[in-house]
Order: structure tokens, then sequence, then C-alpha cells
């Protein structure tokens, strides 16, 4: 019997996306290479378990969820968490950013300094630029000014982002566009923190990093995995968890967030024998930002 490996999901460095495993290898992915997986026969996808401990109930997860701990250990994984607003005692500097995923769709956030860009590209942002620096209190204040005063989100639904991608502007300049008007914005209104060192507009661009400008444009999304399953495909771009894979049902779009929790075994071939559905085409641009 084939050995059996448990994704930990993926990770982006200055080298582009990494796919994590237990254990901590770790699978550096190049464009071209191939990706190829099976799904082991008669498994279910089980809890990944909270902060380094084992899920006590190894409670099944729904194998179409991108979150893939049972509801105790979600709740226990956001506990004293910056994401969850549950943090607010770290002493570590952090950065207020504006990232734009298409036209109409532009989100503010923070991450911490020593993070740098890795959030960023997490997220899937197509283009985004510094705001400010300083006290997480600090960029948190910031983050409610901007929702505030320029309604500005600081969540957009990740099917949203994954559709816009399918048609982005050509140039850099056009893609940086409407992050550079609320930048201008952000930075006139009354009521910064003293603390937050606020930073210049300088745009940075992820086509590039992602691979979008030369890759097809994908034609379907894997809904899910499923026991005796594949996935097999030749990588041809990626952008935040989304790997885009040239198979023989065409590119699709395969996000990573599906494979925690499965016991995965190698596999060849081009073949995807798992449900895929059809990629929501990009909902109508807003009129404008405000």
């Amino acid at each position: 019997m084939a050995q059996a490996w448990r994704c930990a999901g993926l990770s982006w460095t200055a080298g582009g996306p990494v796919l994590i495993w237990d254990g901590g290898r770790r699978s550096a992915l190049t464009w071209g290479k191939t990706v190829a997986f099976g799904v082991a026969e008669g498994g279910a996808r089980t809890c990944v378990g909270a902060r380094g401990n084992t899920c006590p109930l190894a409670a099944r997860v729904s194998a179409r969820s991108t979150g893939p701990r049972c509801e105790e250990c979600a709740r226990l994984d956001r506990a004293h968490s910056v994401a969850a607003d549950t943090l607010a005692d770290d002493p570590r500097p952090y950065r207020v950013y504006l990232a734009w995923f298409g036209a109409g769709m532009t989100k503010v956030g923070i991450t911490a300094e020593r993070r740098g860009s890795a959030r960023l590209l997490e997220q899937g942002a197509v283009c985004f630029s510094w705001l400010g620096t300083g006290p997480l209190m600090a960029a948190r204040r910031t983050e409610e000014l901007l929702r505030a005063a320029l309604r500005v989100p600081d969540r957009i639904p990740y099917a949203a982002k994954r559709a816009a991608r399918a048609a982005l502007p050509a140039t850099g300049e056009e893609r940086a566009a409407e992050i550079a008007v609320l930048h201008a914005r952000a930075l006139e209104l009354t009521g910064w923190p003293e603390s937050l060192a606020p930073a210049p507009f300088r745009p940075v661009d992820h086509v590039e990093a992602f691979g979008l400008s030369e890759a097809p444009a994908p034609v379907g999304v894997v809904g899910e995995l499923a026991a005796g399953g594949a996935v097999s495909g030749e990588l041809v771009a990626a952008a935040g968890p989304d790997l885009h894979l040239a198979t023989d049902r065409g590119v699709l779009v395969l996000d990573t967030r599906l494979l925690p929790g499965w016991e995965l075994v190698p596999a060849g071939g081009r073949r995807v024998e798992v449900p895929v559905r059809a990629l929501k085409e990009r909902p109508a641009a807003q009129d404008g930002l405000f």
C-alpha cells in the first residue's frame, strides 16, 4: 500500500508557493511542475485539530469546506488571534494595507510587520500598497477609520476574488489606479492614531508572481475531494490558496484549503476524478469605491 501523506496547507515564500505537509516536509511549486495526488480509498476527511493538538473526537469535516476543523477546534484555533480580534497585547509592530482584487474590490487589512507581504500573497491580492505602520491597536483603529469614513470593507468573499482574476486590466498602472485614489483619500482623513506612521503610496503588483499574465483562463473549479478520487495536472499559475492546473478537462482551479484532513497518496497523469463545478462569472463591477 502506498504511503499516505497529510497536507497542512499552502504557504507563500519569496520563491513562490509551497505545499506544507504534516511533519514539516515542504514541496516547492514552480510553473510547469506536475501536481498529482490521489485520495485514499475508503477514507473520510477528519478534523486537523488546533494549536498542535489532535481533535479529541476525530470529527468528520465537510469535503466542501475550506476550513479543515470541527466547530470546537475552530473555536480553539481562533482564540488569542489577531484575525479574530481576540489578541490585543501583541507588542510587535503591525502594518495597515490596502489590497485590490479586481474592479471595485478593494479592502483594508492589517498584518504583522515581520511577515512582510506574505499575508497579501496568501489572500490572492492582485495589487496592494502599505498605508502605515504602528502598534497593533493603532493599526486596528486605522482599519476602523477607513471602514467608517470611506466604507472600505475588511473582507471580500473569496469566490468574488477568484472570479475577478479572469478579467484583470492589462497594465500594472491600471490595476493600481483604484488603490491610488483610496490611499490619497485615506491620508486626508482626520482622526489617524498619532502612533501610526503613514506610508507613501508604493503599489506592489502580484500578477507576475502569480503567473497570471501567461496562464490560460481556468474553465472550472474543483468542488471537493472524495475518497478514491484523484487530481493531476501541470501547474500554470497560483494565487492565494488556488493552484491553476492544466488537466485533461482544461485548466482547473484547485483550492488547496480543501486538502487538509484527507489522507493523500501518489497519482500520475493529468486526470481529474473528483467533482468539478463551473467557474462563477465575474459579478458586475460597482460604479465606484464610495
